[in-house]
């Protein structure tokens, strides 16, 4: 039975104003314009200071109660932290093939959880009321691009309800296209057809067939190149897409890209351990 580890992805994500519909995007939308309040609250996240980048994330949606990316990124948050408290983001984790195959040991923590799918949930109802009055509506794509995919991370990875997370990346992958379509230089959501890519392409024979047939294409190499223009360009999930490139360069014997991708996390964020930590093991320098 095909039992995807799937994707942190993720999702951490954004949260922009005003929409850039089907025509010309915003240019104030957070989007394509890097909002210093979440930007700010991202690198929050990255340093691991969840509660204090949620009331980053809480004050912009005060101000901007209509739009569905403050929930977005109150979601990604929650969901932020509890991969980080289970192990999720490190090597350990994405060089182990039961885990990344099956998801963790375990299970996640309940109130946790509860708080992410509220968010969920709300981002969800905030998107569909922008569609209704523009079907193409991007910022409403783009929410719904990144909540689905972080529903999928959760199910898959956390709560381990593969199949369940097998129609939530799908969705993600749908929403991801349509958006880009109409906007390709909102690179933070190249991050999810790029993450389904390579796991996906990571799959067995046997497996990318079986998912090949339901409609799933996997290619690993592609799903890299999808994460790098994140990685190079992205607003908000710029340092996440390193994450994962670099984890997944590892896993592709990528050594040096893995040492150049971790050894900038750990100079952008000299207070994560974390990045610290991982840049030494991709280096081979022994550890305490």
């Amino acid at each position: 039975m095909f039992r995807p580890a799937y994707f942190i992805a993720l999702s951490l994500l954004l949260s922009p104003v005003t929409g850039f519909a089907g025509g010309t995007p915003d240019v104030h939308s957070p989007a394509f314009t890097a909002v210093p309040e979440l930007t700010a609250g991202f690198d929050l996240l990255y340093e691991q200071k969840f509660a204090e980048a949620r009331e980053a994330f809480l004050s912009w949606e005060s101000r901007n109660p209509e739009d569905p990316f403050g929930e977005v990124a109150v979601a990604a948050s929650y969901l932020f932290e509890e991969l980080y408290l289970q192990g999720v983001l490190t090597s350990d984790f994405f060089l182990n093939e039961n885990k990344f195959l099956h998801g963790i040991d375990g299970r996640p923590d309940p109130e946790r959880m509860g708080h992410f799918r509220k968010a969920l949930a709300q981002a969800g109802q905030l998107a569909r009321e922008r569609q209704k009055a523009n079907p193409k509506d991007g910022e409403a794509l783009f929410a719904l691009t990144l909540a689905a995919g972080m529903e999928s991370d959760a199910e898959s990875i956390l709560q381990k309800k593969h199949m369940s997370a097998l129609k939530r990346m799908k969705e993600a992958n749908e929403y991801a296209k349509r958006l880009l379509a109409q906007h390709p230089d909102a690179v933070d959501a190249y991050i999810a057809p790029g993450i389904a890519n390579y796991i996906i392409g990571s799959q067995s024979t046997g497996n990318r067939f079986t998912l090949w047939f339901g409609g799933i294409h996997g290619d690993k190499k592609l799903g890299m190149e999808q994460l790098a223009k994140t990685a190079e360009n992205g607003l908000y999930l710029k340092p996440f897409a390193k994450i994962l490139l670099a984890f997944a360069a590892r896993r592709e014997k990528q050594d040096r890209l893995a040492q150049k991708l971790l050894r900038g996390l750990t100079e952008q964020y000299p207070s994560n351990e974390l990045f610290a930590s991982e840049y030494a093991k991709a280096s081979g320098i022994p550890q305490d």
